[in-house]
């Protein structure tokens, strides 16, 4: 699911789109907290990871042991303090904080979750960052940082244009047991957009092509 919004609507808003699937993970970044809206994932059986906002009161009700050697400081039961924050959202929380082995910074992360280890709650987090990957490879390769058109529709074509490119690109290198990467096909395909060889035939020859070692009677600097 894709949302397509103007720049002044808040990001938080577009929690109001997403249907809860049961049994799955939403994983979002502090931006989108808002217990009224996070304790519809609740009723529907989902499950979310957020990162703790500051100036969220809380209590504690419960502590977990943790393994420190993994980056973990501390895994809690906690309830919300202010009354308003309760009546959007009746139910405990978990508290998770790690310290991150790269910056050394330490983040709190909030879920509903209570059976998944406090580490592969901070795990799924750090996969979030797939998604700002995935914009910036966009960005990018897919020639969408100047629009063709300014209306509504030109916008949003284009973008689902790109996504749609995107998509077929993951599949292309899915099915094909490609070794190279998004870029590299996109790049391929390019080139070769009047080519009349079949597309497997072409990435497979370029990969290979690629693969191939250097010749075994080029002459070495150094007799070792």
């Amino acid at each position: 699911m894709i949302a397509i919004s103007d720049g002044k609507q808040a990001d938080v808003r577009v929690l109001d789109d997403i249907v809860p699937e049961p049994g799955a993970f939403y994983v979002m970044d502090r931006g989108y907290v808002d217990f009224e809206r996070l304790f519809r994932f609740v009723l529907a059986g989902a499950f979310f990871v957020t990162r703790y906002k500051k100036g969220i009161k809380l209590n504690r009700l419960e502590s977990r042991a943790v393994d420190k050697t993994t980056g973990l400081r501390s895994d809690h039961i906690v309830w919300l303090k202010l009354e308003k924050s309760v009546n959007h959202y009746p139910d405990r929380l978990r508290r998770v904080s790690c310290r991150d082995p790269e910056d050394g910074k330490v983040l709190v992360f909030l879920t509903n979750n209570f059976d998944l280890s406090a580490l592969t709650i901070a795990q799924l987090y750090k996969c979030r960052w797939q998604v700002e990957l995935f914009f910036k490879w966009i960005k990018q390769n897919l020639r969408i940082k100047h629009f063709f058109g300014n209306s509504t529709n030109a916008v949003k074509t284009q973008v689902w244009i790109a996504v749609c490119v995107y998509t077929l690109m993951a599949i292309l290198r899915k099915e094909l047991r490609l070794h190279m990467s998004l870029s590299q096909i996109l790049q391929v395909l390019s080139v070769n957009a009047f080519s009349q060889m079949p597309l497997e035939e072409l990435l497979m020859k370029t990969q290979n092509q690629t693969e191939t070692p250097g010749s075994p009677n080029q002459l070495m600097l150094l007799d070792l």
